[in-house]
């Protein structure tokens, strides 16, 4: 029988992650990074999605490396809904929203 696997991506706040997991909760592969601001400063909804928007391609690439995984092997793609920083989820929503329209994937919303 085949295991249910979804692609997700959660960018609600400083840290971008592309992570793949089965239906039963086995974590295959969950590569991240985080925005780090110059010491002393805060960190800008805007600075912070762009970094989100400069690392998301590879970090897909790799948290489907690591899971051994094709795209045909996806069945769904998820991301974070909210709550979180407005431009920060803006990123994860529209590569899902681009990469379901490719890959012809369901997306599932999840409230972070």
């Amino acid at each position: 029988m085949k295991k249910l696997i979804a692609l997700g991506f959660e960018g609600s706040a400083i840290k971008i992650g592309v992570g793949v997991v089965t239906l039963d909760g086995t974590i295959l592969s969950n590569p991240r990074h985080t925005y780090i601001t110059p010491p002393g400063h805060g960190f800008l909804p805007r600075e912070t999605a762009h970094h989100h928007l400069q690392h998301v391609l590879p970090l897909i690439k790799s948290a489907l490396e690591t899971a051994r995984i094709t795209l045909e092997d996806i069945d769904c793609l998820c991301y974070t809904k909210g709550p979180g920083m407005g431009a920060p989820l803006q990123v994860p929503a529209v590569v899902v929203r681009l990469l379901s329209q490719l890959w012809k994937k369901l997306i599932v919303a999840v409230n972070h």
